[in-house]
């Protein structure tokens, strides 16, 4: 079979389809849904709002509203889902640990599908080929922690957000979650082997990395009964960390697994995983250390990315603690000597050595960086005082922030942009700038490594407005110097109109033709990446509100 001819299956059987056609011929009400499937087919379904109401958000905060919920155990529940949902034109929205920032779990009114039940069969190592495969329900954590056990500390799963401990596997896969490795390799996408996937109407496709790809901008999709294209997005994507959008390719080559890895539940629901895993090193370094400011870590940055020859990979952290972070930090009089100091936490693992052989060549390497470095205050945190002391300071940052936010009764405004190294300084500077001219209180910290960097604005109340043009502003000068708005947290709805400000209007009609050829009557997590109101025979339609856009930042 051609590699971009993709065989759709059909997973459930007649009986089972006419009984569902009989139904949504009859009925189109999400309460006489809600009956069909518990009656039906016993699939655990419910309108009750204050069940409901657990699911109505994500982690963004923003404001949504469900009308029922569904919380199958298999795929063959899913499927019936979404099969009826789709002939009733009942939206469905996606939901899994709810720990996105930007709105992807939230739902817009239908049915929510929470896979949270969806935990069989059980996660399996394969020593052999260093795969995993797991079912999306697990949390990440668990996963990680199951892949130890099997594998007695040989292999582990290396991609590790911040939310491992609350984030499903299938949410990973869906906004491409990544963590402190710097590059490709510290995300889901680059991990991901094969995926089990089913389309709003149903079917199913099974793909292995490399085994389905698109020619000519093109997939085949062949239902038993006739054959769809596909045509996947093709605008220009920088090659940076990138979480922004659906994946695309300007010559319009594209392997099946990359395009729904990262595509925010738009195009289906991944129901089954496999991972491939990497050696577990023997050991890690980790230090901490301070530097004199903002340029001083830059500039290390740029020595520690020539030591390497390009390629940070190959360390496994290299997080960055820079301006008001102190503010807002535990234990900070351990960590920093200076109130004008930076910090930067760097992890290097270690395969045939240990710890005591290699950190005196490490705090050579770091002396001879000529970046400032304060020699007397570098820590290593191998031991358990001090990496206590780290991890608490390290996880109050956010923490200390939040609860100033809520003090002043404010909301808090994340920036997740990055760059290409060479324009890292600059963006960095025209983002301070424009902050410190609207006098808004913020901290910076993050991903030192790629070059991304978060901004953590918060500001009064009156400030809001004001804060809202400086985050614009920040964007457009990451498209600019040719990054891009999201690295890591994706476009759910918070960050639509960034995604046309980075890629366009002709992308937002790439990613709509795609979805339409997976999902013509665009039931499935709407909202998402794109902005769309279909007209149905129930009147199901997005609809957001002046309070429900307002809290979109």
């Amino acid at each position: 079979m051609s590699k971009h001819k993709i065989p759709i299956l059909s997973i459930i059987s007649d009986e089972p389809l006419k009984k569902i056609s009989a139904w949504a011929e009859k009925n189109s009400e999400i309460t006489d849904l809600v009956e069909f499937l518990l009656s039906e087919f016993q699939i655990d379904c419910t309108t009750d709002q204050e069940i409901i109401q657990g699911f109505d958000r994500d982690s963004s905060n923003i404001e949504g509203r469900a009308d029922a919920l569904s919380r199958p155990v298999n795929e063959y529940e899913c499927a019936l889902i979404l099969a009826i949902c789709q002939r009733a034109k009942i939206p469905v929205t996606i939901s899994a640990g709810r720990t996105n920032l930007n709105g992807s779990a939230t739902p817009v009114g239908g049915m929510v599908l929470s896979i949270a039940k969806m935990t069989s069969p059980s996660i399996t190592v394969d020593l052999k080929t260093k795969t995993l495969t797991s079912p999306v329900g697990v949390y990440l954590e668990e996963m990680r922690k199951e892949t130890l056990k099997q594998s007695h500390n040989k292999l582990h799963y290396p991609v590790d957000p911040t939310s491992r401990e609350d984030a499903m596997v299938g949410g990973t896969l869906s906004c491409n979650a990544s963590g402190f490795i710097p590059g490709s390799v510290g995300a889901t996408r680059y991990w991901t082997e094969a995926l089990d996937f089913l389309i709003p109407c149903g079917h199913k496709i099974s793909c292995k990395r490399g085994e389905y790809i698109s020619v000519n901008g093109k997939f085949i999709l062949d239902f038993p009964n006739k054959q769809v294209t596909l045509k996947v997005p093709s605008y220009p994507r920088p090659d940076i960390k990138n979480a922004s959008g659906p994946f695309s390719d300007e010559n319009g080559e594209i392997d099946l697994v990359d395009l729904i890895v990262g595509s925010e539940g738009i195009f289906g629901l991944i129901t089954s995983v496999t991972f491939r895993l990497k050696v577990m090193p023997d050991e890690f370094l980790d230090l901490f250390f301070t530097l004199p400011s903002e340029i001083n870590a830059v500039k290390f940055h740029n020595y520690i990315s020539n030591y390497f020859k390009g390629n940070l990979s190959q360390i496994t952290a290299l997080e960055y603690f820079g301006y008001n972070c102190q503010t807002y930090m535990d234990h900070k009089e351990e960590l920093f000597e200076d109130a004008s100091d930076v910090g930067i936490y760097l992890q290097i693992p270690l395969y045939n050595q240990t710890v005591e052989e290699i950190a005196e060549d490490w705090l050579d390497i770091l002396a001879n960086s000529r970046c400032g470095i304060h020699e007397e205050k570098i820590l290593l945190l191998n031991n358990p005082r001090n990496w206590r002391t780290f991890f608490e300071a390290r996880h109050s940052i956010p923490a200390n922030a939040l609860k100033k936010t809520r003090q002043l009764d404010t909301w808090s405004i994340l920036t997740d942009t990055i760059v290409p190294p060479e324009n890292f300084q600059e963006l960095l500077d025209s983002a301070h700038a424009l902050l410190q001219k609207s006098k808004i209180e913020y901290l910076l910290f993050g991903h030192l490594g790629d070059c991304h960097l978060h901004f953590h604005l918060i500001p009064t109340q009156e400030q809001q407005p004001e804060a809202l043009k400086v985050y614009d502003k920040i964007v457009e000068k990451s498209a600019e110097l040719g990054g891009v708005y999201s690295a890591e947290h994706g476009t759910g709805k918070r960050k639509r109109l960034d995604f046309i400000k980075c890629y366009g209007k002709e992308a937002v009609k790439q990613i709509r033709r795609t979805k339409a050829a997976l999902d013509p009557d665009f039931i499935l997590n709407q909202g998402n990446v794109i902005e769309y109101e279909p007209t149905t025979s129930n009147g199901y339609k997005l609809q957001m509100d002046k309070k429900i856009i307002e809290s979109l930042y």
